[in-house]
């Protein structure tokens, strides 16, 4: 058998369509690369980040799973302005190709109302499924300089940290000898006042 000749496997082929990703090569390509951001961003080695996230953005692994993220949440059947929804696999392969910075401008947000418990409505902006792709493409380039430079004991909307973590914190800070005897809770509600600059 000659070097031509020889079977090459699939997963080191180039995929051609929306059901030929190899997501683990993928999702493996993306992490080593976060891994790389986060460790310069620890030394604050801040133009190797840079490159690092330049990197990840405009490769075909981050863009796939960008793309994959917005279309198998809750909200995938839900259209933006533009009335797209990513529904097939074509069109998924697609988007894929459709994120990229050069050209991009965002779309306005699709504006509606959910009916809260007390009666009034709170609005929601429903952003097109390609601004929800390109941001969750830079998510992937943010989070490991922002998890990396944030405080140890922030636990709100934060990945792989749940309520459950925030009071395991307190029950170790509170139950020392000497610990605080008041905890001050506190929540920001709306109002119709307008503070201005």
């Amino acid at each position: 058998m000659s070097a031509s000749e020889k079977e090459v496997p699939a997963s080191s082929l180039p995929a051609s369509s929306w059901h030929t990703i190899d997501w683990a090569t993928s999702h493996r390509r993306v992490r080593g690369l976060q891994v790389r951001i986060a460790k310069a961003a620890k030394n604050r080695q801040w133009r190797q980040v840079k490159t690092l996230q330049r990197m990840l953005v405009r490769s075909f692994a981050a863009k796939a799973l960008a793309v994959k993220r917005v279309t198998e949440n809750r909200g995938r059947r839900t259209p933006g302005v533009d009335g797209e929804t990513w529904s097939t696999p074509e069109s998924k392969w697609k988007a894929i190709f459709r994120l990229q910075r050069t050209g991009y401008q965002p779309r306005p947000l699709r504006r509606v109302y959910i009916p809260k418990a007390n009666g009034q409505r709170r609005p929601l902006g429903i952003p097109t499924m390609l601004d929800r792709a390109m941001q969750a493409l830079y998510l992937l380039a943010l989070e490991p300089v922002s998890e990396t430079t944030a405080d140890r004991n922030s636990y709100g909307f934060r990945p792989h940290r749940s309520t459950a973590d925030a009071i395991e914190q307190l029950f170790v800070n509170l139950g020392r000898k000497h610990s605080a005897q008041w905890v001050m809770e506190g929540d920001i509600k709306g109002s119709p006042f307008k503070v201005f600059a």
